[in-house]
């Protein structure tokens, strides 16, 4: 098995938003915000070579919005999926499966592109598998007012519409390995339904996926979550669970959203759960 960390683009995110009630105060110390109260956000995929599988986990924003959606995101850098790949000696035609932890746009929407003349959509990996599960499928294609501007159609229909679409069948505990992908999943609903948390037995490390559950190191008080949860007591006992269980066998923190922290493994304190050690993707996948 080989990983390469894929770099979809960054971003910017309101501060207080990601946050929740944490004072700017506090959370500004780990990830500094703007003269607009943005902090740096990052889309960092991660594509899983195993066998004859390639296998990306999210894809990021995509590019077919409108420049006036992408402005609301002060979008930086020049990474692109598709520079990333190559860098790596891949083409996107060359994905198997597209693991998606869920369906919110800066999570999926890199899954699909305009097609040739822009009169409607179609899958951007063209020979891949899309994996969701059908309790997320349900939640997301039928959004409740809070989230509907996260769930967008056309980020979501085509890939059901291609026929590209299967869903990962769940276990009855909360972690699970999956027969389809060979992932162990942890399956969570603080931030969304069923989001999923893919665990991958890389050499002898856990590497985890963090998607939501983690957006930063900035995140790692337990007190400090997104405003953007929809079940933030939730988040509370999930993250806290996982937390533990992450120091106790020195989990390898692959973080999503991070600008500048890329890997992290945490410890236990007398203030709990805290950053022990912070990796580039280089250190610990190559």
């Amino acid at each position: 098995m080989k990983l390469y960390p894929i770099e979809a683009g960054n971003f910017k995110l309101d501060g207080g938003a990601m946050f929740g009630v944490v004072p700017k105060t506090l959370w500004n110390k780990t990830n500094p915000a703007d003269e607009n109260n943005l902090i740096d956000i990052a889309a960092r995929c991660l594509l899983v070579e195993d066998g004859k599988r390639l296998i990306l986990i999210d894809t990021g924003m995509g590019d077919k919005q409108s420049e006036k959606f992408f402005g609301y995101y002060s979008l930086w850098g020049d990474d692109t999926i598709d520079k990333s790949l190559a860098k790596y000696g891949f083409h996107r035609d060359d994905i198997t499966d597209v693991f998606m932890t869920h369906l919110h746009f800066d999570h999926c929407g890199g899954s699909v592109e305009w097609n040739k003349d822009r009169t409607g959509y179609q899958p951007a990996f063209k020979n891949a598998v899309f994996w969701s599960n059908d309790n997320h499928w349900d939640w997301a294609t039928k959004p409740n007012p809070r989230e509907k501007a996260s769930f967008l159609s056309e980020n979501i229909l085509p890939m059901q519409e291609s026929g590209q679409l299967k869903f990962i069948e769940r276990p009855q505990a909360d972690f699970g390995i999956s027969k389809e992908l060979d992932l162990g999943i942890l399956y969570v609903d603080g931030h969304t339904e069923k989001m999923m948390i893919p665990h991958i037995q890389y050499q002898d490390k856990t590497i985890v996926f963090m998607a939501d559950l983690l957006p930063t190191a900035g995140h790692l008080p337990l007190p400090y979550v997104m405003g953007y949860d929809t079940r933030p007591l939730l988040t509370l006992p999930e993250k806290e669970k996982f937390l533990n269980t992450a120091a106790e066998n020195n989990y390898y923190l692959f973080l999503e959203h991070d600008a500048h922290n890329q890997i992290i493994t945490v410890e236990q304190t007398e203030k709990g759960v805290r950053l022990k050690e912070v990796f580039t993707c280089e250190d610990i996948i190559g």
